[in-house]
C-alpha cells in the first residue's frame, strides 16, 4: 500500500466533517501512505442550506500550508479543493482558482438542477433510471460550462443514494451518456479518479465502477487519481489494497498525483 497517495479527503473545513486535519495526517502515516492531498468541499448555492459547504478559504489555506511545513520531513501534504460544480457557478469558480495556489482541483457533481441525490427529495418525481440519466447528463453540462478542474470526482456518485443503489445499475445501461462524459474529459485533457468510497458505502465497487475506469483508459484517458473520500480518520486509504489490481486490470501501469496543478505519474507496484 505504501506507494499510494490518498488525494481525496476531507477535514473540519468541510461542512460534512468534524475531523481535525492532524488526525487525518496521523491516519495516513499509520497506513504508510506516500502522501496525501486535502480536498475540502466548496459547494456554493447548495440547496436548502446555502452556507453548509462554504469553505473558509483563508483559514483552510493557512492551515494546510502550516501543516506542509510541520510534516515536511514525514509526509507530503498537498493543497486541494473539491468544487461542487453547477454551470452558473463557472465564473465564480474561475475567480477562486485564480486567488489560491492549489495543487489539485476535483470537480464533482453533488447538486443536479437544484437537488442533491443524497436527499429523498431528488427521487420524489423521478424513476431510478431517470434520476441516474439526469445526473450523468448534468455532468456534461458542467464540463461544457467549466473545465478549470483537474479530475472529475466520483462520476457515478448518484448510485450511492439511488432507491436500489447499484442493484440494477451498470456502465452498459448508461454507456452512451457515460462515454460522452469520458470523451469530453479526454478531449479537454482532464482525468478521473478511482474513489474507494464506493466500497465504504457497501456497493462492492469503487466510484466510478471498474468498467468505467477501463472504458476511460480504452478511449485514451491517461490521468487517474486515487482517493478514499474519507471524512473520518478511520476511512483514510479505505480498501486501498484493491486499487492497484483494479487499475492494472483497466490497463493502467501508473496512477496520478498533482502538484501545482501539474500531473505526476507514479508507477504501480
Amino acid at each position: 500500500m505504501s506507494e499510494l497517495w490518498d488525494t481525496h479527503m476531507h477535514s473540519q473545513f468541510s461542512g460534512d466533517s468534524k475531523s481535525p486535519q492532524e488526525d487525518m495526517i496521523a491516519a495516513a502515516m499509520e497506513k504508510n501512505l506516500s502522501g496525501i492531498c486535502f480536498t475540502d468541499h466548496l459547494d456554493m448555492d447548495y440547496p436548502g442550506e446555502p452556507e453548509l459547504f462554504l469553505l473558509d478559504l483563508p483559514n483552510y489555506s493557512a492551515s494546510v500550508h502550516a501543516l506542509q511545513e510541520q510534516y515536511a520531513n514525514r509526509l507530503p501534504v498537498r493543497f486541494g479543493i473539491e468544487l461542487g460544480l453547477q454551470p452558473h457557478l463557472a465564473a465564480v469558480h474561475e475567480d477562486i482558482l485564480a486567488q489560491y495556489p492549489f495543487d489539485f482541483v476535483i470537480g464533482s457533481s453533488h447538486v443536479v438542477h437544484g437537488l442533491d441525490p443524497y436527499y429523498p427529495s431528488y427521487w420524489e418525481n423521478r424513476s431510478e433510471e431517470d434520476g441516474y440519466l439526469e445526473y450523468f447528463s448534468s455532468i456534461t453540462e458542467n464540463i461544457r460550462a467549466f473545465d478549470g478542474f483537474d479530475v472529475y470526482g466520483h462520476i457515478d456518485y448518484v448510485v450511492r443514494y439511488g432507491p436500489s443503489r447499484n442493484e440494477h445499475y451498470s456502465y452498459k445501461q448508461y454507456a452512451d451518456i457515460i462515454d460522452e462524459i469520458l470523451k469530453l474529459l479526454i478531449e479537454k485533457g482532464k482525468g478521473i479518479e478511482i474513489n474507494t468510497g464506493g466500497f465504504k458505502y457497501g456497493l462492492g465497487h469503487p466510484n466510478p465502477t471498474e468498467d468505467i475506469i477501463a472504458r476511460y483508459r480504452e478511449l485514451g484517458g491517461e490521468i487517474i487519481t486515487v482517493g478514499a473520500d474519507a471524512h473520518k480518520p478511520e476511512h483514510v486509504a479505505f480498501d486501498f489494497e484493491k486499487v492497484s489490481g483494479i487499475l492494472k486490470e483497466a490497463g493502467f501501469s501508473y496512477y496520478t498525483v498533482f502538484k501545482n496543478r501539474k500531473p505526476e505519474f507514479v508507477k504501480l507496484h
